[in-house]
């Protein structure tokens, strides 16, 4: 499993990648997100383009994912600018057509891997064309978006649907690396970590954000040393994947029952 962390704090960055980190995710969407989330408590970016540049030299190559805005006339310019400034990934959110994504693509010219972030019913329906296009090696899956766009009053509650099953066989049919959703710390949130990363190895998923929650909020690395022991955090978090990695379907599926039961319990 891959750990990203949305996060801009270099220190923070050196010190997360250190300690079991994999991923940086540098977030710069900012068109229409406040809209479509201003009832929620989820993450506004406040992000720059400067902070790729800053982060580029401090971390291994292959470890800094920029997020871009939803495809717009100005999505060529952000596009030359992330990669000038060191972008080893680039995200395109909210697609809701073949064609968005493919002009990012050809955009992007295969610089560099582009991972679309399926968080709408129609980037769901479309996701077979999707990873035809030239450029596409990885998908991750939103979860708080597409509960959005549904009507949907919890983030996990596609997973009560089996919304992610038809294409998590899809995927993993045709070898491309996927992720979904958000992850909190073990024994901790209305779906704990435990009980989640056996969803995530039942469907094939090898990729995970670490949740606000998980750090805490942490913006600087003093508060982020003041709120946990992040490498023991993550090995926690391996640890629970190796066991579900090590059980059979049986116990797989009777823990995706549970996690069912559990959504159902927060919407009641």
């Amino acid at each position: 499993m891959q750990f990203w962390m949305i996060l801009n704090n270099p220190e923070m960055a050196v010190y997360c990648i250190n300690n079991g980190l994999d991923r940086v995710f540098i977030d710069l969407e900012k068109l229409g997100k406040k809209e479509r989330q201003s009832h929620l408590d989820s993450w506004k970016s406040f992000h720059s383009e400067d902070d790729i540049s800053i982060i580029r030299p401090l971390i291994p190559k292959g470890k800094l994912l920029v997020r871009l805005n939803r495809w717009n006339e100005n999505s060529e310019d952000e596009i030359s600018l992330a990669l000038e400034k060191g972008a080893d990934y680039l995200m395109l959110p909210m697609i809701t057509k073949f064609d968005e994504l493919n002009s990012f693509c050809i955009a992007v010219s295969k610089e560099v891997p582009v991972i679309p972030l399926i968080e709408t019913p129609e980037s769901l329906n479309i996701l077979p064309d999707l990873i035809k296009i030239k450029g596409v090696e990885e998908i991750y899956i939103g979860l708080n978006d597409l509960s959005i766009s549904l009507g949907y009053s919890f983030m996990f509650q596609p997973l009560l649907y089996n919304m992610l099953d038809k294409a998590s066989q899809l995927l993993n049919a045709n070898n491309i690396p996927w992720g979904f959703g958000g992850i909190a710390r073990t024994k901790e949130g209305k779906i704990p970590a435990e009980i989640l990363l056996g969803e995530h190895v039942r469907l094939g998923s090898s990729r995970v954000i670490l949740s606000r929650t998980f750090h805490r909020n942490s913006h600087t690395l003093k508060d982020l040393k003041g709120n946990m022991n992040f490498n023991s955090e993550i090995k926690k978090l391996k640890k629970e994947e190796l066991y579900w990695k090590n059980s059979d379907y049986s116990d797989l599926s009777a823990n995706s029952k549970k996690i069912k039961n559990l959504i159902s319990d927060v919407l009641n």
